[in-house]
């Protein structure tokens, strides 16, 4: 729980309420058994990041197809990847970032992206948590009603968008 919460008498608590944080997560298979992990024991399934700063903003460009965008002129590719929305939880929990953000462009499609951990110090993927990716789109069709459909396992990253992070050039 890496977070802590203070009222307004200056006290400030932590890990003491049944809170919930979400990681990214790594592609680590889960334990056959899915019993909740804890302590050290996470960290093979928690993603690990470096945060850079660049000369220039970066964008996401998302394309609404199968077909990776391209940079506008004047900028150049990061990565490419797929186009990821949001995700939620147990409640109204949840959280997302808008489509102009880096975040947005995530490198690797997994169906559960995100593992879900409680205040009481336990974490797992549960199937209460629902990920949103923006959809491929055909643009023959693009503005009429959707025809709702299921897709299984081995078709997912043929109806997920696919976007690229781009930053501008330098001159």
């Amino acid at each position: 729980m890496p977070f802590l919460f203070c009222n307004i008498n200056d006290v400030c608590n932590f890990a003491s309420r049944n809170d919930y944080s979400y990681w990214l997560s790594t592609p680590a298979l889960m334990p056959m058994d899915m019993a909740p992990i804890t302590g050290r024991a996470l960290e093979p399934y928690i993603s690990r990041c470096t945060v850079c700063e660049g000369p220039a903003m970066a964008i996401a460009v998302h394309s609404q197809t199968t077909d990776v965008p391209s940079c506008p002129q004047g900028w150049i590719s990061l990565w490419k990847g797929f186009s990821f929305v949001m995700f939620t939880s147990a409640g109204s929990e949840g959280a997302g970032q808008a489509l102009a953000s880096p975040g947005s462009c995530l490198e690797e499609f997994r169906a559960s992206p995100f593992i879900e951990c409680h205040g009481r110090g336990t974490c797992n993927y549960y199937s209460n948590s629902y990920s949103f990716w923006l959809a491929s789109l055909n643009p023959e069709r693009m503005f009429r009603k959707p025809i709702p459909s299921t897709v299984k396992a081995g078709e997912l990253e043929k109806i997920i968008s696919r976007c690229q992070v781009c930053m501008k050039r330098r001159h």
